[in-house]
């Protein structure tokens, strides 16, 4: 979906005003030839901010799931990551998840009204699956961005350093992590309610190997459909340059909501 194209079609859904003003705003801008592609994107991510922040307000009904509209164009990673990868990764492999989600969350909706539950092992296998996919993308296409923020500052850095050592030592552990992902996965730097710490897992799929108890920060996909058209078996490759379209703006906004959770350490 191109920018323009995003723009109008929060117009026609968002009842919300402050948010309409923005979009016609934007639109008037993209209209300027005065006006720069820096500050299209700067007022979408605004756009997009705002949007989370009415989202975070509102109940998802069971198979009610949606695919989130990027706030960056699907070129907008390159070279890093190809506009191919990025409409393929996003229109059809995502999409798949949400759709995978809310098939699941009917089905079993209709095993709790009607008492059937023969089915149970494999609804619940789907909900876990297509679950953790569909969550893990949201964070991960919001972690990113063509002209974000390259390095942690404040709090998340502090925590980052108090549980690495260093920024450094961080990204030498995340990347090895991404890097030797059994088959294919995830890596994720999550926020530890119970030791009020970071840490990073891998999941293999989406949902295996990793813990209860945490809260996500920021994630990477390594699934060979996030980067095989652009990097073949260059996996390694492919997490090297990544860290050059990581945004750190969603992950310290989320560490900041996550540390609302603190639970009794042990």
């Amino acid at each position: 979906m191109q920018l323009k194209e995003w723009v109008t079609s929060i117009q026609h859904v968002s009842q919300d005003e402050k948010i309409h003003r923005k979009a016609e705003n934007l639109l008037l801008k993209m209209n300027d030839d005065r006006s720069s592609e820096e500050e299209w994107y700067a007022l979408a991510e605004s756009i997009a901010d705002d949007m989370k922040e009415i989202e975070a307000l509102r109940d998802v009904a069971a198979g009610g799931h949606q695919l989130p509209p990027l706030p960056y164009q699907y070129e907008a990673l390159e070279p890093y990551i190809s506009k191919e990868i990025m409409y393929l990764h996003h229109q059809k492999h995502h999409q798949s998840y949400v759709d995978g989600l809310n098939e699941a969350e009917l089905a079993l909706k209709k095993a709790r009204r009607t008492n059937d539950f023969k089915m149970i092992k494999h609804w619940e296998r789907e909900l876990a699956f297509h679950g953790a996919g569909h969550y893990l993308h949201c964070i991960f296409w919001f972690s990113m961005g063509p002209s974000g923020k390259r390095k942690p500052t404040g709090q998340l850095l502090r925590l980052i350093e108090h549980s690495f050592d260093s920024y450094e030592a961080f990204k030498s552990q995340f990347s090895a992590a991404a890097k030797q992902v059994e088959g294919v996965g995830w890596a994720i730097l999550v926020w530890a309610p119970r030791s009020h710490r970071l840490e990073i897992l891998q999941a293999e799929r989406h949902q295996f190997l990793s813990q209860w108890d945490v809260i996500p920060l920021l994630a990477l996909d390594v699934w060979e459909h996030a980067y095989y058209l652009q990097y073949r078996n260059e996996k390694a490759q492919y997490v090297d340059r990544w860290w050059n379209v990581v945004d750190w703006r969603e992950p310290e906004a989320r560490l900041k909501q996550a540390q609302q959770v603190k639970w009794t350490p042990f």
